[in-house]
């Protein structure tokens, strides 16, 4: 599979099925409401259905650093509710925190913390006499590895003492566990090699949760290190079965372009492979799901009183600065007192694409940008007088272009992503893409101010976890949007 079945930094996949029904959650790091929840019937077109992470009780608001918050959660279902486990990483020493609800949509309950679990990408089974017990990559210095407990999922409290289980073939970071029952032995499915271009899938099986744990005759079952297959970075799987008895597994995989060491600039996204088993191990079939590329076009005139749950920020929620002061004007104004930055954002889809803001800068100065972090972006920034172009490419924070904007409190700013269209040396492009700034005027003539190099708003350049991330940002004063579309060109 080349085309990710969700697009666009949505790293860490988790997925559960309830009768015809699946259901998938994805780690969001700093982002705000935090948790996406997806629903699919066919596994390959999803629906973004809400956030589980939505109040302050349930994520306490932060700095918004990057890469800091949310890491990768499990999702189950199970005796008629819905569980999510997932990490803090900004309150780590507080344990996993659990969440459950009745319907996946929402309201998910305030977090029980599981204390003295330290470590990331929890994991949730229930064995055949209903007991809970919780998996994870355990960073305490007694207990370094794979560990499980037994526990409580209702208040937290573990049942017995943790244990380790397996910890992989020997290559680097073992995380992301995954434990299931299928017939008569337990599986224990693990990331390996990293999250970069080592990363894999591995599994090891044993008749009781006790161990020992045994490894597959052919580990890594899924890794595309080494090659030069389009999609890098193939790891950290989840396995569900079908309604008809069939498997699958969901699994993180990311785009990269440009000339070596190549670039990815949409973060990780979700892909899926089919599962067949083949003399008691999970075997993956990468062909067997055709995933099409999928429209992610919209415009949204803010004319409700609430966000699309696609509306997300660092560090806290977008209601701590956004307000409405009437229809189709939402005012974006960042508090005196407020730790995070105030921007308005939402994930980058497609490898091309054009968006737009129509902004009223009467009231102060905002900026249009593309960010994959605070310190690598792209903006136009404007107020009464003019608009400017800048580059942030770490510490280097240049204007590059500026241009008067004619008398009225409304401007129209556009970011637009596109393919290279320099020479190409050694087969590609030097860059993964290009980003173009411009202002629209009245009469629908772009002026482009900038052309800028996509390899500095990469993950390769910037670091961390995440993906790109398109928006708005109050810089002074009030800014008041009226409208934000988003428009690709489906490859």
């Amino acid at each position: 599979m080349t085309t990710p079945v969700i697009a666009g930094f949505h790293p860490d996949p988790s997925v559960c099925r309830v009768g015809d029904a699946y259901y998938l959650a994805n780690s969001s790091f700093e982002y705000v409401p935090g948790v996406p929840i997806h629903h699919s019937t066919d596994l390959l077109t999803w629906t973004h259905i809400g956030n589980a992470l939505t109040r302050p009780s349930q994520l306490t608001p932060h700095a918004g650093t990057a890469s800091s918050g949310i890491y990768a959660p499990t999702l189950r279902h199970h005796d008629g509710r819905f569980w999510l486990v997932t990490t803090n990483i900004s309150e780590i020493r507080r344990g996993h925190l659990i969440v459950s609800a009745e319907r996946p949509e929402g309201l998910w309950t305030d977090p029980v913390h599981v204390a003295g679990t330290i470590g990331i990408d929890p994991d949730l089974t229930w064995d055949e006499t209903g007991v809970c017990h919780l998996t994870w990559a355990s960073f305490h210095p007694g207990l370094h590895g794979i560990a499980s407990v037994p526990i409580d999922p209702t208040t937290g409290t573990m049942l017995a003492e943790p244990r380790l289980l397996w910890n992989g073939t020997g290559l680097a970071a073992p995380e992301g566990p995954h434990l299931y029952r299928v017939g008569e032995w337990w599986y224990l499915l693990l990331a390996e090699g990293g999250t970069e271009r080592g990363h894999a899938v591995t599994v090891a099986r044993a008749r009781t949760l006790d161990g020992p744990f045994e490894a597959a005759p052919r580990n890594p079952i899924l890794t595309h290190r080494s090659t030069d297959h389009p999609v890098q970075n193939t790891g950290h799987g989840d396995l569900v079965e079908l309604a008809d008895g069939s498997w699958a597994m969901v699994y993180l995989g990311v785009r990269p372009r440009g000339r070596t060491p190549k670039f990815h600039v949409n973060g990780r996204e979700t892909f899926l492979a089919g599962v067949d088993w083949v003399d008691g191990w999970p075997v993956v079939d990468e062909q067997r799901f055709a995933a099409q590329p999928r429209e992610h076009a919209f415009t949204d005139r803010f004319e409700t009183s609430e966000l699309d749950p696609r509306w997300v920020a660092p560090g806290t929620a977008p209601a701590a600065f956004a307000r409405w002061e009437d229809r189709g004007r939402l005012v974006l104004e960042r508090p005196s007192q407020q730790e995070s930055p105030a921007l308005l954002l939402r994930r980058a889809r497609d490898t091309r694409w054009t968006a737009q803001a129509r902004l009223d800068t009467s009231g102060g100065t905002g900026r249009f940008l593309l960010r994959i972090d605070g310190d690598h972006w792209y903006g136009l920034t404007t107020d009464a007088d003019g608009v400017e172009a800048t580059a942030a490419i770490g510490p280097a924070v240049s204007p590059v272009a500026r241009r008067s904007r004619c008398a009225g409190r409304n401007v129209t700013l556009r970011i637009t992503v596109r393919d290279s269209d320099r020479p190409a040396r050694f087969g590609a492009p030097d860059e993964p893409d290009l980003v173009e700034l411009a202002v629209v005027g009245d009469d629908g003539a772009c002026d482009v101010l900038a052309t800028l190099d996509g390899r500095y708003l990469s993950t390769e350049v910037a670091g961390g976890f995440t993906g790109r991330m398109l928006g708005v940002e109050p810089v002074h004063g009030q800014v008041v949007v009226e409208e934000v579309s988003y428009s690709t060109q489906l490859e």
